[in-house]
């Protein structure tokens, strides 16, 4: 079922935390909630194997440094906002860059991360392909055969070459802030789409077994 943000943003303000930093940072030595959080990403991501402690020691430290090599992030084994936005956590004292309403399951860190997949995947796209590449992972987090998060959906082992070329990581422009935001707030033109793909680029031929419902710019959005 569609969750959707209830409150709406004005697109500066989404710019403006977009970019915004935090000063909270995790390293070895650091214990708590926040670590747990970090610990229990990196083992759901195959990047960590064991149970979430809260203790942040040196076999966190070189989760974390897998982590970041293999998403293009600077390689320090430090958790600070742009490792901690891939991973799809917020830490304590972290600036959000949007509220989440109570019902929306949602937090600021999955929008920044959504963006970034639209940006990534569709950036030359119309507006409406842009919202409708945003709105397969959606579908994906509340279907039961995929992960329920933003995050796990996105980082899901070859679910998107953006993440495994690294290009997941590029600044978003205002256009795919605000077709993530969009689809967030409920806004689905694929009608509930799990896949899609560029039938003149894709290269898997099992994609192109499934039924496509609908064609958005060069992308097929198929069930």
């Amino acid at each position: 079922m569609k969750r959707a943000l209830c409150a709406m943003l004005t697109l500066a303000l989404l710019i403006s935390c977009l970019g915004s930093a935090s000063a909270a940072v995790l390293e070895v030595g650091s214990k708590g909630s926040d670590v747990v959080k970090v610990q229990q990403r990196l083992i759901k991501y195959g990047y960590l194997s064991g149970t979430a402690d809260g203790r942040y020691g040196e076999k966190t430290r070189k989760a974390v440094l897998w982590f970041q090599r293999k998403n293009g992030l600077t390689q320090d084994g430090k958790v600070g906002p742009a490792t901690a936005a891939a991973l799809g956590v917020t830490l304590s004292g972290s600036k959000s860059s949007a509220p989440a309403s109570a019902s929306s399951g949602y937090v600021s860190s999955d929008h920044r991360l959504l963006a970034k997949l639209v940006y990534a995947e569709a950036r030359g796209e119309p507006y409406k392909g842009q919202v409708a590449v945003a709105a397969v992972v959606l579908n994906r987090v509340a279907s039961a055969s995929f992960p329920n998060t933003v995050s796990g959906v996105i980082y899901q082992s070859g679910a998107f070459s953006c993440v495994e070329n690294g290009s997941i990581n590029n600044t978003p422009d205002s256009n795919c802030i605000r077709a993530a935001l969009d689809a967030l707030n409920g806004w689905d033109p694929t009608g509930g789409c799990l896949y899609y793909y560029n039938a003149n680029t894709a290269k898997d031929r099992w994609i192109f077994s499934r039924t496509v419902q609908t064609v958005i710019g060069n992308h097929s959005f198929a069930v």
